[in-house]
């Protein structure tokens, strides 16, 4: 089964444009959808989230507090941000391999993963093939100030702190710019992914 990886930057569009791609029948296996669910109400991933960080980042009842936890990795002490990541990524890539090998044993010729710190992770050497989705800084902060709410220099400080995106554009086989209009992303998108799967038959 050919594996294709869809990375970028927060706010890049990159799950967007995945979801696009899912509409064509791919399967796409999610790493922030995995990593929600560890970190979910009795997730896997919060014992060990506990022992490294307190109590201060989880709720009375129990579940995490992950306006705390951002506080905390992304404002406060964002060097904390590598031992966050220690904890989870494991984790995620463990979870994406089981979910990729049950759709090879079902016959999946091609699947896609989702993962927005692909190289950050280690996890590009899942992939046969990568695809970077970028966009200007100012579309970046848009998008994530509509939503998520954080202001401009909390959205900054975010994009800061992930890898330099000329950096992963460099280290991608393709790179996708969503910086046109959603009509014109999603054309852009669809194209791309139509020059691979045909890549791939061939």
């Amino acid at each position: 089964m050919r594996i294709i990886a869809i990375t970028g930057g927060i706010g890049s569009g990159k799950t967007t444009v995945a979801g696009w791609i899912g509409e064509t029948g791919a399967p796409v296996v999610d790493a922030d959808r995995i990593s929600r669910e560890l970190t979910a109400k009795g997730g896997a991933a919060l014992p060990a989230i506990r022992e490294a960080f307190g109590g201060k980042v989880f709720h009375a009842d129990g579940t995490l507090d992950r306006a705390a936890l951002a506080e905390l990795v992304f404002v406060k002490e964002p060097e904390l941000q590598r031992k966050l990541n220690a904890i989870v990524h494991p984790m995620v890539l463990r979870r994406m391999r089981r979910e990729l090998d049950r759709l090879s044993a079902q016959g999946e010729p091609i699947a896609v993963i989702d993962v927005p710190l692909l190289y950050e992770a280690g996890m590009q050497a899942t992939a046969d093939t990568v695809i970077c989705v970028t966009a200007g800084e100012e579309t970046r902060l848009k998008r994530i100030a509509e939503r998520s709410g954080l202001t401009r220099g909390q959205a900054l400080a975010r994009i800061q702190l992930q890898q330099d995106m000329e950096k992963t554009e460099a280290l991608a086989d393709y790179v996708l710019s969503t910086d046109g209009s959603t009509q014109e992303n999603k054309q852009n998108a669809l194209r791309l992914w139509r020059q691979i799967t045909e890549k791939n038959e061939a």
